[in-house]
Order: structure tokens, then C-alpha cells, then sequence
């Protein structure tokens, strides 16, 4: 095999120590040196000048959890660093340790066996960081409603069966009313005070739903704990929406070109932005960028059967953002384009294989657009732009060629045809 990098390092990477090789090809056979060190920063300056006194300037580590981060921080200034994913450099079970491990990789990544992950530059990797604990946040913001909702359900209060939002004005006031007093001292006169607008129409189901609950002070204690730390994650996300603004100025003209992709808002535009940024000549195609994203069925076929194709779990954060960003797209009322394609694909293949191919159409038409620069205008719109004129056309098209199948099979004669249509209607 062709011997990529004639001098390289493989290193193996853990919390406290990494463990690195130099592999130098300049004879038939490859000579090593191995050597360990700390993790701390001037052990890691020292693992860079050995490096560099080498005249090593090719490296490959495994990602180990966030063990490789600060490793790559230092290095990646003056040396190019391959990431390389766990699957690709794996070693056999039964022979393997640290030093025969980084040995491995050494010798893998040297005849160029190695894919590289993709690492964003760190502005990219400072607003991935800021996206993914917004996602967090929004998640723990879900789960605390659903928390304050049971803690009523289980108090014999089905005000969530009446009202729509249960954090609504009217609905707030009632349960700030109910967590707050005495159950014995229900006032039902006040709690209909407390409704607004079109809620006041339901005011005898609101106190039916309501009367006769059950809340002992622990739990009216619990409540109050859950709506005060609902309270605190809705104020920490708005705090990180403020900052999310200020890193994202830079990167402006690419939001407002993802926006005018149906689905598309700035929130999902920035998250996108944050996990494969704006340079897109790190992916060598839309399909490549597509199988990070793991939008792609899988290819598992042995003996002439195939076996599973289900998508890959990649993209923990970007798969989930485009696959809500797919919905949206497919219920725009002001550009059918998607909803047409999910609609066609969902007949054959399901719903939810159809999202999944709509999300992957998104992320392809928003590769193409990061790298031309162009807004969303795509190349079959006029095939899927179904006007009333079309679809006056098409109709009037699939007439015609009806009546001249009936003609061809003898079923009906061209002059009953022509009688039949100059009869009025």
C-alpha cells in the first residue's frame, strides 16, 4: 500500500496521559519512537515541540470523549491534527494497550486508512457550544412544564383538559392562585375573575375541572420549586439568546440566506451554521456532508441480502433540527415545494421516511447554497409549482389522453364522444 505521510504520529489520548508514536518511513521498514505525557499544558507543549523536533507535522488521535479538546487546541496552530472516530482505528480485543494502541493508529493513518472528522474553526466551535446548551435548556424547559403539569393532575386538578396552554395568562393566574391559598378556602367567584377573553366562556367547566381538588401544603411547596426553577431556565435562555446574538454578527449574511429556505427560521438557521459552519470545502459533496449528518440510508448487504438500512445515529444535534426544520417546511402555506415532494415520497415509503428524505433535500439544497451564495431557488420548481393553471393543464392533458385510450381499445367511438360534449351540461 501507498504510504501517505512518510513521518506521522499516532497518539492515544486519555484523561490524564496521552501516549504518542512517531512512525518515519524512510526505509522499507518504519521506525517508531514512543513516547508519554501529561495532559496538562506545558506537558502538552512538550509533546508539541518533540513533535516539531522530529519535523512531525501529521497527527492522528482518537476522539475519547472531550480528552482530545485541549490537546487539539494547543497543536492545531503549527500541526495538522486528524481526528480520527473510534470505529476506524479500533484494535483487535485481546492485544491491545496503550502503547500498542497508539502504534496502531500510527500505522493506519500512515498509508492514509484514516478518515478525518470534521472540526470547525474555533468561532464555530465557541457558537456549537453556546446551540448545544440552548438545546439542553430547551429540553429541561419541556420537561419542567410537563413536571408542573402532573404536579396538578396528581391534586385531582384537570385544568390542562379545558384549557389549551397551561401557561397562559388565565391558566397562570389559577395555578398561582391554587399553589398560593388554602384548598379549604376555594373561592370560586375569584377564580372566574381570574379568566380572560374567550376563556370566560368556559368558566363552568374551568371550576368543574377545579372543584373538589386536593393539594396539601408539600405539594403546593413543590409547585412553587417547580415554576420558580421554570422561571430560572426560561431566563437563562433568553441570556443565552442575547449572547447567541453577539457571536452570530459574523455569520449574518449566511443566516439570511438560510432563512429563505421554507422551514427555516434564525433559530434553526444558527443552530445549522453552528454545526457545520459556512465553509462547506470541508465536505467533499452535499451527499458526504448528507452521511455526517447521518441522513443517509445505510448500505448492509451480505451473500445478496440486505439486511438493515436504517440511518445512522449521527448528527446527535444537527439531525434533530433538520428534521423539525423538514416539518415546518412541509406545513408552509406559502411555498408548497416541499410538501408536494413529502406528500409523493409518503405514499410509497411512509411518513416518516419521507420527513427524513425531506430533511436531507433541506441540508443539500443548504450546502449548495453556502457554497454558491444563492438564494433558495431550486432547479424543478417550475415541475412542482402546482398553480391552478397547471393543474388546469394537467387535467385537461390527462382528458385527452384518456379519450384517445378508450378510442384505441374499441370502447367507446370517437362520435359519441364529440355528441357527448355538445350536449349542454
Amino acid at each position: 500500500m501507498e504510504v501517505v505521510y512518510p513521518t506521522c504520529c499516532g497518539v492515544d489520548v486519555h484523561k490524564k496521559f496521552l501516549v504518542a508514536t512517531i512512525v518515519t518511513s524512510d526505509q522499507f521498514t518504519p521506525q517508531y519512537q514512543k513516547k508519554r505525557f501529561s495532559t496538562f499544558n506545558n506537558s502538552i507543549l512538550q509533546f508539541k515541540k518533540w513533535l516539531l523536533d522530529n519535523h512531525c507535522r501529521d497527527v492522528c488521535m482518537e476522539s475519547t470523549g472531550k480528552y482530545w479538546v485541549p490537546v487539539f487546541n494547543l497543536l492545531e496552530d503549527s500541526i495538522n491534527v486528524t481526528i480520527a472516530n473510534p470505529k476506524w482505528v479500533r484494535a483487535v480485543k485481546g492485544n491491545k494497550d496503550d502503547t500498542k494502541d497508539s502504534k496502531w493508529i500510527g500505522d493506519l493513518f500512515r498509508l492514509g486508512l484514516v478518515p478525518g472528522s470534521f472540526i470547525p474553526c474555533k468561532a464555530i466551535r465557541i457558537l456549537r457550544e453556546y446551540t448545544r446548551y440552548r438545546f439542553k435548556l430547551a429540553s429541561c424547559k419541556s420537561s419542567e412544564k410537563n413536571r408542573f403539569q402532573n404536579a396538578f393532575t396528581v391534586c385531582n386538578v384537570a385544568l390542562d383538559a379545558v384549557v389549551s396552554d397551561m401557561f397562559g395568562k388565565s391558566a397562570s393566574s389559577i395555578t398561582n392562585y391554587l399553589v398560593s391559598s388554602d384548598p379549604d378556602s376555594f373561592d370560586p367567584q375569584l377564580c372566574v375573575s381570574l379568566l380572560k377573553s374567550s376563556l370566560k366562556k368556559k368558566a363552568d367547566e374551568v371550576l368543574e375541572s377545579i372543584e373538589g381538588y386536593q393539594m396539601t401544603p408539600e405539594q403546593q411547596y413543590r409547585a412553587r420549586l417547580i415554576r420558580s426553577h421554570l422561571e430560572f431556565v426560561e431566563n437563562s435562555i433568553n441570556h443565552l439568546d442575547t449572547m447567541l446574538n453577539t457571536l452570530v454578527a459574523p455569520y449574518e449574511n449566511a443566516i439570511q440566506l438560510l432563512c429563505t429556505i421554507p422551514g427555516v427560521d434564525r433559530t434553526s438557521a444558527i443552530t445549522i451554521i453552528s454545526e457545520i459552519g459556512t465553509d462547506m470545502t470541508h465536505f467533499t459533496s452535499s451527499k458526504r456532508l448528507c452521511c455526517w449528518a447521518g441522513l443517509t440510508p445505510g448500505n448492509n448487504e451480505s451473500a445478496g441480502k440486505k439486511k438493515s438500512v436504517r440511518i445512522t445515529r449521527a448528527g446527535v444535534y444537527l439531525k434533530p433540527a433538520l428534521v423539525q426544520v423538514a416539518h415546518a417546511a412541509v406545513k408552509a402555506k406559502d411555498n408548497p415545494y416541499y410538501r408536494i415532494k413529502y406528500e409523493r415520497i409518503a405514499k410509497r415509503r411512509g411518513k416518516k421516511r419521507a420527513i427524513i428524505a425531506i430533511a436531507r433535500m433541506i441540508l443539500t439544497a443548504i450546502y449548495h447554497m453556502l457554497s454558491t451564495g444563492e438564494v433558495f431557488n431550486p432547479c424543478d420548481l417550475y415541475q412542482v409549482d402546482m398553480t391552478v393553471e397547471l393543474r388546469d393543464k394537467q387535467k385537461e392533458k390527462a382528458l385527452k389522453r384518456a379519450v384517445s385510450l378508450l378510442i384505441s381499445q374499441g370502447i367507446v367511438q370517437a362520435s359519441d364522444i364529440l355528441d357527448s360534449t355538445l350536449k349542454p351540461a
